[in-house]
């Protein structure tokens, strides 16, 4: 059994990702996002018409190649890591294709994180599954904004305490509690009491 764990999601998590999105979508592409109108798809507009779902997951590769400079750390996100990090191991499992991993990298870099960053498609749980087989932690921590990673992570790793974090206001309002969380908090300084009082119990969820 070795230190504590915590995985963290990283878009609106710990760097606010869909206000430097929709920002470059108008400069750049002439279109308008609400993202708390539901799904990336249904966000976009351009000139009052939804954007052809086949320009939307193009649109968002293209800020991930080229855009992540533009994204800002969530505050208190990085107070949060660098005391928590002083417990336990610290994994960023992020949602982007492989080809992404050195620029993400490279940009929690720049804002003074250096954990571990994996890349991920589809649903958490097998990640967070495979990362608790290979650290064996005495207790694990899941921070991400989806409910649908909650879900995930409830299946596959039921031990992992979850927490749901959402740091976009224009999307926290909209969007509820996850109900595999087990609990919903929207800002790091509490966030990070909850997560080191669990990670201090050293027992599973």
């Amino acid at each position: 059994m070795s230190r504590p764990l915590l995985i963290t999601d990283c878009d609106e998590v710990l760097l606010h990702m869909v206000r430097h999105f929709g920002a470059w979508l108008e400069e750049a592409h002439g279109v308008a996002f609400a993202p708390a109108s539901g799904s990336f798809a249904s966000a976009m507009t351009r000139a009052g018409a939804p954007v052809p779902e086949a320009e939307v997951w193009p649109l968002l590769d293209g800020f991930f190649r080229t855009e992540m400079e533009r994204q800002t750390p969530v505050p208190g996100a990085m107070e949060a890591l660098a005391r928590i990090g002083a417990e336990a191991e610290i994994v960023v499992l992020t949602n982007l294709e492989q080809w992404c991993h050195e620029g993400r990298v490279a940009q929690l870099a720049r804002h003074g994180v250096h954990h571990r960053v994996q890349c991920n498609q589809g649903g958490k749980g097998a990640a967070v599954r495979r990362l608790l087989d290979e650290l064996a932690p005495s207790a694990a921590v899941f921070v991400d904004d989806l409910p649908v990673h909650h879900a995930s992570v409830a299946e596959h790793a039921p031990e992992v305490w979850r927490l749901h974090l959402v740091a976009e206001p224009d999307v926290a309002g909209s969007m509820p509690p996850a109900p595999a969380a087990h609990v919903r908090i929207d800002d790091w300084p509490r966030a990070a009491d909850w997560i080191t009082a669990r990670l201090a119990e050293g027992a599973a969820a």
